[in-house]
């Protein structure tokens, strides 16, 4: 047995030992209280792990092992969201079909997940390209077909033609392709929807239900985007119809050029605002001015009628626009008590009404539904809630992901296929196969064309949560008793890129499921955390391209897990973009080693520790676990990482003294410590906990708990002014009166050299705070 922290000898002896004895195994047992502990399903890239993903899955895996001991069951599962274009692209550039890239890809995430001891359930592992799985994602496509949910629409949709697929607007980054950054162009298609949109109020309402980063709330209302108003008739006619003869050439060019924008690029607040006049006017009902006409890139077609009244005043946009074009901006609300108050800037907030004639005076809730009513008594209008939500593009123009189970029929139509013959399994090859598209009509039985689009990829993504509570179940899609006990998840952690996109789709899917009666609950994931991105030392994102790439392999070979994980902890504020540092990894490991030196060298002995020091190692061991407990489960790991190495650095010093080394209270502080650091370090301390005596797992061991009286100072070390300057620090019993207080610091020779053959004329005690002489 080595006397040195030997990490490899660690790695080898440890992981065989937790598989044989099933450590992570989910347990059913019902009558403890569970704990749902979920990542984001990963896309198994052939590039592997790098250390910037550990960002997201040390931290659920540190929570996974304090829940577990905590007396949880947990539920901590992983698997693969393998299908789409990436694999497909990746599986034609090497050769091979995507099925065996996708196997091995998963099988190196496993392997590093593996090395930096993630302790997943692996019996619950998944696979999106599994047909056992993409059954039942084809199932829930007929589900949504029968609730009347997902239909068939001709469009003119965003094309990109070096991934030769559709994309959605959420895919589409400034006029480029997500993916590859090429430039997209329009192409009409008979496209899948899901409808979406009819979930828009349920979608916004609900985001009050969960425990989520208000940032990313905020995202999702913003991308639904619910406006309340008014429809004035008539509507609008055609901008032709609109535009005088002197204005037609610019108008058409500029409607030319805005159709290569994605809704996205054209609705964002960050870009500058174009328009050109169309040469004619509107007239305001309610006060009968004339409103120049504009066609502008940031009015949709889509959205309500496609015409809007601008208040350049009180919209960013609008307020961009009018100052861009020299456009008349009136202000018409203001902040209570500002009315007078002159602006520079679109006001954009609720407040009370200014020049506004009648409604002069009321607040923006009341003038809204009194001028909506205004509008109605006089038939030039009605209320009207819209949305800049739109129905979800599900329809990829690619071989590698899930089949659309759909039979197109000249006869009978799209007919679902029946739900006895799924899966539709993908044909072996990559290129289309007349054998395989060829089928016969379920309803008339002549012969007809299987759908060829496949599913996007976040389909399968929608409802992968529910499969890890039986991922072996053959009768069902998840099994509906396991649903009602383990879901919601109750800790979701990933990306915040995935706002508007996974997370949405997510939660469409759980409430139309919900709506079914399949499940018991309407939001999938009831608290959310979003990491921030590892940067690489030099502060930028790390990328293949850039050779500043940092693996968890060459981390592990140089330090091992237990300071990876740690470091990955200490690096920053969880949610914060932090940088990586190689000089911080190895004052980590320094730390890790101190530990292994501190416990091997004092386990303990068999006396009673009495005294004032041993009171003061009791309120360190008791504040010690309150702080990391509390760090722990507020995700601030950092700080609980702080707080170790201080609790590290005081027994340092309590160590030296034999009457304390050598006590019960020591082994008390030292099995605290590794209980403590179980989650964090999971080598070092099973280690340790065997070296000290235990036979069992320190992973199963019982979360420390503190008692709130013995954090209680019985000493104070308190600063002593004279005359306003500090000359010492003194200890003082807290419960000393204030003449014991003046006896005890006149002991001091310090404070006695200041005040000797002088008069005190005042004397200030302020408990545990400070002791003030002022002498003359």
């Amino acid at each position: 047995m080595s006397d040195r922290y030997d990490f490899k000898i660690l790695q080898e002896k440890w992981p065989s030992r937790w598989s044989q004895s099933g450590l992570f195994k989910t347990s059913e047992n019902r009558s403890k209280p569970k704990f749902y502990c979920l990542d984001f399903f990963p896309y198994p890239s052939g590039h592997g792990l790098s250390v910037g993903h550990l960002r997201n899955y040390v931290p659920t895996d540190v929570i996974s092992r304090l829940k577990r001991m905590q007396g949880f069951n947990v539920l901590h599962p992983m698997g693969w969201d393998a299908f789409g274009l990436p694999a497909e692209n990746y599986a034609l550039k090497m050769g091979v079909h995507p099925t065996d890239t996708t196997a091995k890809n998963a099988a190196n995430y496993r392997r590093q997940m593996d090395l930096v001891a993630c302790s997943y359930d692996w019996d619950r592992e998944i696979n999106s390209t599994d047909p056992e799985y993409y059954r039942w994602t084809q199932w829930f496509f007929l589900l949504l077909h029968k609730r009347g949910l997902a239909y068939q629409a001709k469009g003119s949709q965003w094309w990109c033609p070096s991934c030769r697929t559709i994309l959605a607007n959420e895919q589409v980054e400034q006029g480029l392709c997500w993916r590859c950054e090429s430039e997209v162009t329009k192409k009409d298609l008979t496209q899948w929807y899901f409808k979406i949109t009819s979930y828009s109020e349920r979608l916004i309402d609900d985001l009050k239900t969960v425990d989520w980063p208000e940032n990313i709330k905020k995202m999702q209302e913003n991308w639904i985007g619910k406006k309340i108003g008014a429809e004035v008739t008539p509507e609008h006619p055609f901008v032709e119809m609109l535009t005088h003869p002197d204005n037609k050439t610019i108008v058409e060019e500029y409607v030319a050029d805005s159709k290569k924008k994605s809704e996205i690029d054209r609705l964002s607040a960050e870009k500058e605002k174009t328009g050109v006049p169309l040469g004619s006017f509107a007239i305001n009902p309610f006060n009968d001015e004339k409103i120049p006409l504009y066609i502008g890139d940031y009015v949709l077609s889509s959205y309500g009628t496609g015409a809007v009244m601008a208040v350049p005043a009180h919209d960013e946009r609008d307020f961009a626009f009018a100052k861009k074009y020299h456009l008349p901006i009136r202000q018409v609300i203001a902040a209570k008590g500002d009315e007078e108050k002159p602006f520079s800037e679109a006001f954009t907030e609720y407040g009370v009404l200014i020049e506004s004639g009648e409604f002069s005076g009321e607040t923006s809730e009341c003038a809204i539904q009194k001028m909506c009513s205004w509008l109605e008594m006089k038939n030039l209008g009605k209320r009207k809630v819209n949305y800049k939500f739109r129905d979800w593009l599900i329809s990829r123009q690619r071989y590698w992901g899930a089949p659309i189970p759909i039979i197109h029929c000249d006869f009978c139509g799209s007919v679902p296929v029946p739900e006895k013959e799924l899966p539709v399994i993908l044909p072996k090859v990559i290129s289309k196969v007349d054998s395989w598209v060829k089928a016969n009509c379920p309803n008339c039985g002549k012969s007809a064309n299987r759908e060829t689009d496949t599913m996007d990829g976040f389909a399968c993504s929608s409802w992968y949560f529910l499969r890890f509570l039986d991922p072996k179940l053959k009768s069902f899609a998840f099994d509906r008793e396991k649903a009602s006990y383990w879901l919601p998840v109750d800790l979701y952690v990933g990306g915040a890129e995935h706002a508007v996109m996974h997370l949405l789709y997510a939660r469409f899917w759980t409430k139309v499921m919900a709506d079914e009666g399949l499940i018991p609950f309407n939001e999938p994931f009831a608290r959310l955390r979003n990491q921030g991105m590892l940067l690489a030392s030099d502060g930028q994102k790390m990328s293949k391209s850039k050779g500043n790439v940092i693996t968890p392999d060459e981390m592990v070979e140089k330090f091992g897990p237990d300071t990876l994980r740690a470091f990955i902890l200490f690096l920053g504020t969880f949610e914060l973009e932090v940088a990586w540092s190689d000089d911080g990894i190895k004052g980590m490991h320094r730390f890790v080693n101190r530990v292994f030196d501190i416990v091997q060298e004092f386990p303990g002995g068999p006396n009673s520790a009495e005294g004032e020091k041993a009171d003061e190692l009791t309120r360190w061991i008791h504040k010690t676990v309150k702080v990391v407990t509390r760090d722990l489960e507020s995700f601030s790991f950092n700080t609980c990482l702080a707080r170790l190495m201080e609790f590290v650095n005081a027994l340092s010093d309590f160590a030296k003294d034999p009457n304390i080394a050598e006590t019960k209270l020591w082994r008390e502080a030292i099995e605290t410590l590794l209980r403590l650091l179980a989650p964090i370090a999971p080598f070092l301390t099973e280690e340790l906990w065997e070296r000290i005596g235990y036979k069992d797992s320190v992973h199963k061991e019982t979360w420390p708990t503190w008692k709130e009286e013995l954090l209680q100072e019985n000493i104070a070390v308190v600063p002593v002014q004279v005359n306003g300057k500090l000359r010492d620090q003194v200890r003082i019993p807290v419960n000393f009166s204030d003449d014991d207080v003046r006896k005890e610091c006149l002991k001091s020779e310090r404070i006695v050299k200041y005040i000797s053959g002088k008069t005190i004329v005042k004397f200030i005690h302020i408990p545990k705070r400070m002791v003030s002489f002022v002498v003359k």
